[in-house]
């Protein structure tokens, strides 16, 4: 454990966001004249001057970091930016600070609930600064520092490693991770730029394309209105947000590949890709079909807008919304909630267990039924035609377990807080997973959760950011032992 380079790391990281998160807002109050700028000043200064402080009392420290840093650093890195960033809440609406620091962590994990009731009136530069908060987070500041650290003399793979989403963690795009860095950010800018180009041209203003093209490929859901993406009112506003929030929900391995083969053949030979278009197509036909038999909506064509957005949207843990399915029949708002659990695939910016966790359960669960069968047989499993190691499977199930539990240990904490049971599992499931919106109580907002709930929902979201194992190994006393 290296104390004095942890903190040095967590310096330079707190600089980096001072200038990243908030002089774009600044500019932007400045161009619209909304009263905010004195807001942003003050914020990137005091997150200056405390990274500066920082860097400057370790700046002479220079060892490379380990595994258990890694660890620390990523973990510190989502918790005090995630607190930090709740100042210009604080200092522009007067919101109390647990509402503030619920608001900033939302964003910063791309998770998407929010506390905030009347976005449509808020300042311009309020409104981009949570939409920015989400872009920051959903590729990971993490992975930009990456490619500027090696020209700190500081490592970045142990960050790498604590950072990434998947139980395949091992898998290097490029053999210099600084370069990998960098070509993850080109793509991200690009899709980024893409998907803003996208939703200007079928009708948003520049403001509203690149506001929430920065929650679409990030995954988040933020909206700059009150009624997310159903504010539009437009079947071609809700065709471009579900063609970007499949692309985002995409392994980044396999948008790299592709940039650099210039090829897209290797996505339909991935077996992770497939099974997510599998069940993005399964769902969506259930929920169009339960709808237009149910007469929910008025012709078959709304009910196949309504029901492909709206499954692609929380399937992927992306969050928008463009009507209220916590009413929608029978079963479809828990499908709904279930498919976010599985998430998006691995390498992605979205949340949830991951497609490739489930795809990897669900062939071991195949396996064990051949074994009762043929109990001597030695059965691989495997994904297309490479033998996932046992050690890969056994990981996969301790996820799982682990995420069940905690789960768990969640649900009955905010049952305790005071919040009747279906509100409390889908406030936990929507927070763990990283989602945002839920049922019942917290369908459009969470506003009116105790205080309490709202902290356990802070820490809810930074686990389901962090995939639980990164946070919860700080817990276990083998981690501080020399």
């Amino acid at each position: 454990m290296h104390p004095f380079m942890i903190t040095k790391l967590l310096g330079i990281l707190l600089m980096l966001f001072s200038l990243l998160g908030t002089l774009p807002p600044m500019l932007v109050s400045l161009w619209y004249g909304d009263g905010m700028v004195d807001v942003f000043v003050t914020t990137f200064l005091a997150l200056l001057l405390a990274g500066a402080v920082l860097w400057g009392l370790t700046a002479r420290n220079r060892k490379e970091l380990t595994i258990r840093d890694g660890f620390l650093v990523v973990t510190l890195f989502w918790s005090v930016l995630g607190t930090a960033g709740c100042l210009p809440f604080v200092l522009a609406l007067d919101l109390s600070l647990a509402d503030a620091v619920f608001e900033s962590i939302s964003g910063l994990t791309t998770t998407g609930a929010t506390v905030i009731v009347g976005l449509d009136e808020l300042p311009r530069s309020i409104l981009f600064y949570r939409q920015l908060l989400q872009w920051l987070g959903g590729m990971g500041i993490i992975v930009l520092a990456m490619a500027l650290l090696p020209m700190l003399g500081i490592g970045g793979m142990q960050l790498y490693q604590a950072e990434t989403p998947g139980p395949l963690k091992d898998n290097k795009l490029v053999p210099r991770l600084a370069e990998t860095a960098k070509a993850l950010w080109y793509i991200y800018l690009a899709l980024t730029l893409a998907c803003a180009l996208a939703y200007w041209a079928v009708g948003m203003g520049a403001f509203d394309a690149i506001s929430h093209a920065f929650a679409t490929i990030a995954i988040g859901g933020f909206s700059t209105h009150d009624a997310s993406i159903g504010y539009f009112n437009s079947p071609a506003v809700d065709l471009v947000a579900i063609v970007f929030m499949v692309i985002a929900g995409v392994n980044f391995a396999l948008h790299f590949t592709a940039w650099q083969q210039r090829s897209l053949k290797h996505y339909l030979l991935d077996p992770e890709f497939r099974f997510y278009i599998f069940i993005l197509g399964s769902l969506s036909v259930a929920a169009v079909g339960i709808l237009y038999i149910t007469a929910t909506y008025d012709s078959f064509f709304e009910a196949a807008i309504k029901g492909l957005f709206q499954v692609v949207a929380i399937a992927t843990t992306t969050g928008f919304v463009t009507d209220d399915f916590n009413a929608w029949p029978l079963f479809l708002p828990y499908m709904l909630l279930y498919a976010a659990i599985i998430g998006a695939c691995a390498g992605s910016t979205g949340g949830g267990i991951k497609v490739i966790r489930i795809l990897l359960i669900f062939k071991q669960g195949i396996r064990e039924v051949q074994r009762l069968i043929h109990p001597k047989a030695v059965i691989p499993i495997k994904l297309g035609r490479k033998r996932v190691p046992d050690r890969v499977i056994e990981s996969v199930w301790g996820f799982f377990a682990v995420y069940v539990m905690v789960f768990m240990l969640m649900l009955l904490a905010l049952l305790a807080s005071g919040v009747e049971i279906i509100t409390a599992f889908s406030a936990v499931g929507a927070c763990i997973n990283n989602l945002g919106p839920g049922l019942e109580g917290v369908s459009a907002t969470y506003a009116t959760l105790p205080v309490t709930a709202k902290w356990i929902l802070c820490v809810a979201m930074l686990l389901g950011r962090l995939e639980i194992f990164t946070l919860l190994v700080l817990f276990t006393p083998m981690f501080w032992q020399r």
